[in-house]
């Protein structure tokens, strides 16, 4: 029944939303970048197979274009969409070695992510590549354009079209997202603790959101060397590379220490940059540094089908739905090189604390009213400046526990990016199966990559082992 409504509201045009129309002005042209690695070689058939089968049925406006109606305002307009503008089939030379093709392959990527796509066709393309290198036997990469989605429907959209390759008639499930100590006693002294900390709640909304406020738009964090501070750096090459954790230690930490995966993560990363930056400079170690941590505003714990987002009364509403919050990078003391768990009881604190002001919700207001005031450009700029005056963006998906297919082939791995920020380094993660992947973009000749991946490596070494020593009476005194 589906084919039929679509067939009969051809050219209806649905509005493009708010935050769609952000990522696609002069100031700001971002995509999403999602990589599957195959365990065994890909043809171009399974791409023209995704296409047909799964991607363009997923959602109209896999097939849409960005219009202007008669009025200025932006549409979707559904069009005619043909395989070969979309699937793109790079070629290497044959026979190469393993390295060679690693280095093809970062090549590609590195132009590819500098690359806009036309305004004139579907906002997105397929990239196959059919040639190993030392991680899997083939890759395809998903270039889809933010005003499609945000990394959550996007993510889901293409989970929807993979299978469990256990059983595929069972759903993908999703690891869950609570901390390991979840508070039971809401109900003693409930309505004092809840009145005291909405009170304290509202506090901390004001002097966070008047700090996102002044952070965006006056206050620049130090040139340091995670944050070159040059002008135009999102059309300056990229490098992406990967590290791989164990997810089952990353658990191990968190249940040990009682918080989230994601404040070990962040508390890795954040001990790992400063670490970085002391390498390359012993003052470096002084500079502010903020993180900027992006979150998905749905309040939900795993993904929804494509299906669901759609619906009109969605609790995960396809689209963007994205806030961010500042997190102060900790600088390196003496009490936090010697406990280096310092790290993650920060992130721990600041994000819970900023997670439970309303700074999240108030920060998509600012953005809406300067919409309804200024118009789309002045809040790609808002965003923009955000995004400038920060040195590190760090995002987070949850990906699937079992292992998955796609049209028949073994998924080995998954991982994603972003691009259209001025920032020098971009941190996405991703789990899937037993494994956390740790993607970093950095800016091409000034970050050295390598050695940054060598001590987030490290930081996160250092805090499994600290973690690990921990004695329970320890833990109870600390938090």
């Amino acid at each position: 029944s589906n084919n039929s409504i679509m067939e009969n509201s051809e050219d209806v045009t649905e509005p493009v939303s708010p935050s769609g129309r952000y990522f696609n002005t002069t100031v700001l042209c971002a995509y999403v970048y999602g990589f599957l690695e195959s365990e065994t070689p890909i043809e171009f058939s399974q791409a023209e197979y995704l296409f047909e089968q799964v991607f363009l049925p997923l959602n109209p406006r896999f097939s849409s274009i960005m219009v202007r109606d008669e009025k200025g305002e932006m549409k979707w307009k559904r069009v005619q969409v043909k395989a070969e503008d979309h699937i793109k089939v790079p070629t290497f030379p044959e026979n190469e070695s393993l390295e060679s093709y690693d280095q093809y392959f970062e090549e590609y990527v590195t132009e590819l992510m500098m690359e806009r796509t036309a305004q004139d066709k579907p906002l997105w393309e397929i990239h196959v590549i059919k040639y190993p290198t030392s991680t899997c036997s083939g890759t395809l990469i998903f270039k889809l354009h933010h005003a499609l989605g945000d990394g959550y429907s996007l993510m889901g959209a293409l989970l929807s079209s993979l299978q469990r390759a256990d059983d595929p008639s069972l759903p993908l499930s999703f690891p869950s997202r609570k901390s390991s100590s979840s508070s039971s006693s809401t109900s003693e002294k409930g309505f004092f603790r809840w009145f005291s900390s909405t009170v304290l709640s509202f506090f901390n909304s004001i002097s966070d959101f008047g700090w996102s406020i002044v952070k965006s738009t006056v206050v620049e964090d130090d040139k340091s060397p995670i944050r070159s501070g040059e002008e135009g750096v999102e059309f300056l090459p990229c490098v992406i590379s990967n590290i791989s954790f164990s997810l089952d230690q990353v658990k191990n930490i968190k249940s040990k220490l009682g918080v989230t995966i994601n404040d070990v993560i962040t508390g890795a990363i954040f001990y790992g940059i400063r670490l970085y930056m002391q390498e390359n400079d012993n003052e470096a170690g002084k500079a502010n540094s903020t993180g900027l941590v992006m979150l998905s505003t749905r309040n939900i714990g795993s993904y929804q089908s494509v299906q669901e987002m759609m619906k009109a009364d969605s609790k995960s509403p396809w689209g963007n739905h994205i806030s961010f919050l500042h997190v102060p990078i900790p600088k390196l003391s003496q009490t936090n090189i010697s406990n280096p768990l310092e790290f993650v009881w920060n992130a721990q604190k600041e994000i819970k604390r900023k997670r439970d002001s309303f700074t999240v919700f108030l920060i998509e207001w600012v953005l809406d009213m300067e919409l309804k005031l200024r118009g789309y450009e002045a809040v790609a700029k808002h965003i923009y400046g955000t995004l400038r005056s920060s040195s590190v963006v760090v995002s987070n998906l949850i990906g699937p526990v079992e292992p998955m297919v796609l049209a028949n082939h073994p998924v080995k791995g998954l991982y994603f990016t972003m691009t259209g920020g001025p920032e020098s380094i971009n941190i996405s993660v991703i789990s899937y199966t037993r494994t956390l992947r740790i993607t970093l973009k950095t800016q091409k000749g000034f970050i050295d990559e390598k050695k940054f991946k060598l001590c987030v490596v490290k930081a996160f070494d250092v805090i499994s082992k600290a973690a690990m020593e921990i004695d329970t009476q320890q833990k109870q005194r600390l938090s």
